[in-house]
């Protein structure tokens, strides 16, 4: 794991040498006083320390991020930044392997997963918004003024300025620069703070920022926790211009009422408590594929997976049997294991939360179809943070389990007899991030979809993104939309220019 951080080295309690991942303020590598044990969930032991960013630290990247986005970064043509970001993308290419490595240390996902998906789409994600801000246009309007002169309107998009960039663990590095590169896009500056979970992927790409030659202060790096810590006091800075978050309601309400007071842009990708609907029409094999994946990829960890699942009841009993024969067929294994289909939760922490919610099931009076409980391994696996694979029925809607996020590989299945009421039920969560439809009706397809109060519908898919469009969520789900031009404009200030000709 040397890879993961050009940095110190520390030696842990039982002796290893490790990591020492630093901060990265102001283009200097920063250690702080303080430092916290990086865990790899697969067997407990430690793949690093990290450096706690205190309020100093914090307030310096803010300060740098603030000089640079008055000086050369904030200056910088469009093709000039366009060209920077492409420097990214190829460096974040060069170091394959390495931000694999670090992915799959942090978070024990499959090392399939972290190629084909993470990494993968951490590059696409600077090259995409490269593209986009080299081609992007403006829009302009001809009109008359009151005297019959004529007159000019059009757009311009200026920097914000400085951005806080606060991103979750359970997809480290897409979520990071899905952020990150449309905020460099567009001119600011960036202050970043990845989850004190997943540490090593964002230390790699400072790395590969401070490579790709940008100015000190354009992207800066600080570790820590939420309160009372580098979250707290990157949110609440008054010398920020915008924050965006991905992450749970709670801290994004949180985060929310810090902004008010400053009347800061905000972006918000939070919870879900997705559903997937299935029709009797469905081509039922890849309907049951298609709800295995949607309920089980990375270990259910991924705010669009599906942990509602309402199934039309002339195949209800089919479906879940076939669900449940694919669910005891996944393979939970090591990360590099042959056909490993899920690795562990992110932390024990989280695997307890997900293992009180397997306990609640069966309080509430969930009938448990498969898994529930956790795996035994008998070597080092037994000390991560390993969880079943779980199917659940028997639940009314109102059953905290129906209406909580629970973040885990779990789903629960119910029977439903008309279409009116499978929307109906869809809708009626706190949560609005995504949703699924199953269904060879074409009709039936779009009409349902357009009823469902998410930001994002699938229909025979899932989790199929194409860059250029807007994603984000609705009531508790987030604030904003970011994606495609939708970024370009969440990152910048809009103004109107008139001209009188």
């Amino acid at each position: 794991m040397a890879a993961i951080s050009s940095s110190a080295t520390h030696t842990a309690a039982a002796g290893q040498a490790v990591p020492l991942l630093r901060c990265f303020v102001d283009g200097a590598w920063v250690e702080t006083g303080r430092s916290f044990d990086n865990i790899n969930p697969v067997n407990g032991r430690i793949v690093s320390r990290v450096c706690e960013a205190d309020r100093q630290t914090v307030d310096a990247a803010i300060q740098a991020a603030r000089r640079a986005s008055r000086g050369e970064w904030g200056r910088q043509s469009a093709a000039l930044r366009a060209a920077a970001l492409r420097r990214i993308a190829d460096g974040i290419e060069q170091r394959f392997d390495d931000f694999v490595a670090a992915e799959v240390a942090d978070t024990g996902r499959p090392v399939h997963q972290a190629r084909s998906l993470d990494v993968a789409r951490g590059i696409a994600n600077f090259r995409s918004f490269a593209d986009l801000i080299a081609t992007a246009g403006s829009e302009m309007f001809e009109g008359t003024a009151a005297d019959g002169s004529k007159v000019l309107n059009y757009v311009a998009r200026k920097p914000l300025g400085v951005v806080g960039v606060i991103s979750p663990w359970n997809l480290p590095l897409l979520l990071l620069t899905w952020k990150v590169a449309p905020a460099l896009a567009m001119g600011n500056c960036v202050v970043a703070k990845p989850s004190e979970e997943t540490p090593s992927s964002a230390t790699l790409l400072a790395e590969v920022i401070e490579a790709a030659g940008l100015p000190a202060g354009a992207f800066n790096l600080v570790h820590g926790f939420g309160p009372d810590s580098a979250g707290q006091f990157l949110s609440t800075s008054p010398h920020i211009d915008a924050i965006t978050f991905t992450g749970e309601s709670r801290t994004g309400s949180t985060i929310m009422k810090a902004a008010a007071e400053g009347v800061k842009e905000v972006s918000f990708e939070l919870g879900g408590k997705n559903a997937a609907v299935v029709f009797a029409d469905a081509d039922f094999d890849a309907a049951v594929a298609g709800v295995l994946r949607s309920s089980f990829t990375n270990s259910g960890q991924v705010c669009l997976c599906s942990e509602r699942v309402y199934v039309e009841r002339p195949i209800f009993e089919r479906f879940v049997a076939a669900l449940a024969a694919g669910c005891e067929q996944l393979r939970v294994d090591y990360p590099d294991a042959p056909g490993v289909d899920m690795g562990p939760l992110v932390s024990h922490t989280h695997r307890d939360k997900v293992l009180s919610y397997y306990a609640l099931a069966r309080e509430e009076g969930a009938t448990v179809v498969c898994g529930g409980g956790v795996p035994s391994f008998g070597d080092e696996r037994d000390q991560g943070a390993y969880v079943q694979p779980t199917i659940i029925t028997g639940l009314s809607d109102n059953a905290r389990c129906m209406r909580e996020e629970i973040f885990g590989p779990v789903c629960h299945v119910s029977p439903f007899d008309t279409e009116d009421e499978a929307v109906a039920r869809v809708n009626d969560s706190a949560y609005g991030l995504a949703g699924c439809v199953w269904t060879t009706n074409l009709s039936r397809a779009h009409r349902v979809a357009a009823q469902f109060e998410t930001g994002i519908v699938w229909v025979n898919t899932w989790f199929t993104r194409d860059l250029r469009t807007p994603f984000g969520g609705a009531k508790l789900s987030g604030l904003g939309r970011e994606g495609g031009r939708y970024s370009l404009d969440f990152y910048s200030e809009i103004s109107n220019i008139c001209i009188k000709v």
